[in-house]
Parts: C-alpha cells; structure tokens; sequence
C-alpha cells in the first residue's frame, strides 16, 4: 500500500485547488433540503468532467455513480455525501460568503461533497490499483425529516450492484485539522419531535378560578415529563428530552385557550424509544386532564440511532492509522444529535468517522450549525486522501 499512498498524496496535492473551489462554490450557492437542483447539476458537471460516466439520478436530487475497478463484481463499497445546506444567516466576511439570503452550509456538507468529488477524481485515475466497485452516492435533504437516506434506499440506491458496505465521513470543528475521529457500535441517537397542543377555556387573566390556565398546564407537562428521563430510563441507555418551543399567545392579562409545546426525544435503544413515546403520550395527557385541560400528542418519528459496523470500523482505524500516523487518530464518543445516515448502516454494514475541520490559529473554531461556522480548507486534503486510502485499503482486503 506504499505505492498507493504516495500516489493518493500526489493526486490529491495536484487536485487540491480545484476541489477547494468547488467546496467555495457549493458554499456560495446553498440550496435547502429537497430543493438541491442546481447542486445536483454541479456535481453532475464535475463527474463527467473526471470521466466518470456511469450517472444516475435518484430520489430527484440524489446522484449515485460507480466507478469500476478490477474484478468490479468482487465487492461494492459505497461512499455517501450529503448536499443540503441550512436555514441560517451567514455571518462571515469571507469571500464564498453564501448568496443565497437565509441559506447557509453550516454543517459542511459543501466540504463533504467537494471531499466525496475529490475521492471520485483519485479513485478514477487509480481505477486499475483496486478491485471491486465504487459506488459514489450524493444524498440530499439530511438535513429535515424524513430525510433523504431512506428514500434513495427506497428507490434502490443500494442495488445494482448491491453494496457490501458504505462509509461516510463528517466534519467536525472540535476536532483538528489533519485529525479524524472514530467510534465503534452506537454512535449517534435516534431522533424525534415532539408537538403537544394544551386546549382549555381562556379569558381574562384577572379570573383564573374561571378560567383553565393552558400556560400553567403546559408548565407542569414539561416539568412532568422530565421524570420520564430520570426514573424511568437506564442508565445505560443515553436519553435526552428536551422542549425548545413553547407558544402562548395570550397577554400579560389574557390567558390563550391553547399553549403548543415543542421538542425533542432522543436515544439509542429502539425498544426504549417506543416506551418512551408512550409514556410521554400518557403524562401529557394525565396531568392536562387532572388540570382540567386536554392535551392533544404527536410525535413525529426521525431518524433511528446510528451504529458504526465494529468490523469494518476497526479495519478503518488501522488504515487510518497507517495512512495518518496513530497521533492523528481519536476516540470519539457517542453522540446524542442524529445522522439519517443511520438508515444506510441499518440496510448494510457501515461507518461514519469525523474529519477534524478546526483550526485555532487560523480562527476557524465555531460549532457546526452556527452562522459563523467555517472549515480549515486543509482538511479537504485529509478528507479526499484518507477516504480514497480506506477504500482501496477494504476494497483489496
């Protein structure tokens, strides 16, 4: 693998330019979930730039592309980038500032597309050095629910030919440059949203012996449902619940007739997460009612936990190492924000690593989903060489 090293290095130092500016331009030119047109076109563009022909779309937005190499029926490794952006305001003074007013790439998927058509760009030109099948997947809308992992699994994106396994990598700006990060088993949780909508009879709040106070019941199912975290989940299943949104429109005088509660439920085990639902359902409801109100739930289904397949992570963290040296590799732990990744490593053994983006000196140092978030661009280099090395490195296993 000495040979295919230094070749990855060579190719990625001769492309590292081009890449760069087509990470600034996905980052200038933002779309939202589901609505990735001109994105798509662009990597399209790109594709058939490096040669590789064999394009399909997918899930409308969604590309899918092999590149064959040796023996291209031995394995088939995919290798997934989302390419939706957020609903944020940039507010940086760089010059790739985003034009797309309230759109933003604050969780670096135009890192990971840019990395991904890097990978694509060596993997064409060492095409003869692996044997088996690349098969290179651009996910759209990650980003809002339902996702669009499930629906290109849906649509087939994993057949024809059928995927042994896929990897995946993420930027992570706690994390340096030139570092990347791995964890075996669970990873990252499941994730659900939570409406609850407290009725009751309103009016004026000079009253309350009239009246049935939605704010106050709203309060005490809040409060309530904390219990469900402390009593009645394990310690050894990670949980979080937690309410972002509560909307009263009333007055300082007026009491609303309906108070909406919103948050989220998180975890990592699947038996516990439909308890969960349940008892959230029954103490919403039982302290509206013993209240005198009626509470009304919906819990809007996300994305299950993500578990890192322990055999193929542990063959990534040695040809990570190999390739990095063994300082530049990092234990992660696991996580309780979610990644509809997870559908993909539910259908087929999978991983997703962190690829380090921070940067101290260079000030690049904010949290993803941040209006000020940003990546040390150097990180493409790790990003495009360390995937190319890992997948030649399973697929001649």
């Amino acid at each position: 693998m000495k040979e295919i090293k230094e070749e990855i290095k060579k190719l990625s130092l001769k492309n590292f330019e081009e890449i760069k500016n087509i990470r600034r331009h996905i980052h200038t030119n933002p779309e939202l979930s589901f609505n990735e047109t001109q994105t798509s076109k662009f990597i399209e563009t790109k594709l058939l730039e490096f040669g590789i022909t064999n394009i399909n779309r997918i899930a409308k937005n969604g590309i899918v592309a092999l590149i064959k190499g040796k023996n291209p029926t031995k394995k088939v490794i995919a290798l997934r980038a989302d390419i939706d952006a957020l609903p944020i305001i940039e507010e940086t003074n760089k010059t790739y500032k985003s034009i797309n007013t309230g759109i933003m790439h604050a969780c670096g998927h135009d890192a990971h597309i840019a990395s991904l058509l890097g990978v694509a760009k060596i993997l064409q030109e060492l095409r003869n050095s692996f044997n088996g099948t690349v098969k290179l997947i651009f996910q759209p809308a990650e980003e809002k629910l339902p996702g669009g992992a499930h629906q290109m699994i849906t649509e087939g994106v994993l057949k024809n030919p059928d995927v042994d396994f896929i990897i995946a990598q993420h930027v992570e700006p706690t994390i340096e440059s030139g570092k990347v990060g791995f964890k075996s088993g669970l990873y990252m949780a499941s994730t659900d949203e939570i409406y609850i909508t407290v009725k009751g009879k309103g009016g004026h709040a000079a009253i309350p012996e009239e009246l049935t106070d939605t704010v106050l019941i709203a309060s005490h199912i809040i409060v309530a449902l904390q219990q469900i975290v402390s009593r009645n989940s394990r310690a050894s299943i990670p949980t979080v619940l937690s309410f972002g949104k509560v909307t009263a429109n009333g007055a300082t005088n007026v009491i609303p007739d309906e108070v909406f509660i919103e948050g989220t439920f998180r975890t990592m085990n699947e038996a516990w997460r439909e308890s969960a639902h349940q008892k959230i359902s029954q103490i919403a409801k039982s302290v509206s009612e013993a209240m005198g109100g009626n509470a009304t739930i919906y819990i809007k289904r996300g994305y299950p936990a993500l578990i890192n397949n322990p055999e193929i992570t542990e063959k990534a963290i040695i040809a990570a190492t190999e390739y990095l040296g063994k300082e530049n590799i990092e234990s992660l732990d696991i996580r309780m924000t979610a990644e509809d990744f997870s559908y993909f490593t539910q259908a087929v053994p999978g991983l997703m690593y962190r690829l380090g983006t921070r940067n101290e000196k260079k000030g690049i140092s904010h949290h993803l989903h941040t209006s000020t978030f940003d990546i040390d661009e150097n990180a493409l280099k790790t990003g495009m060489e360390l995937m190319s090395f890992l997948t030649i490195s399973l697929l001649n296993q």
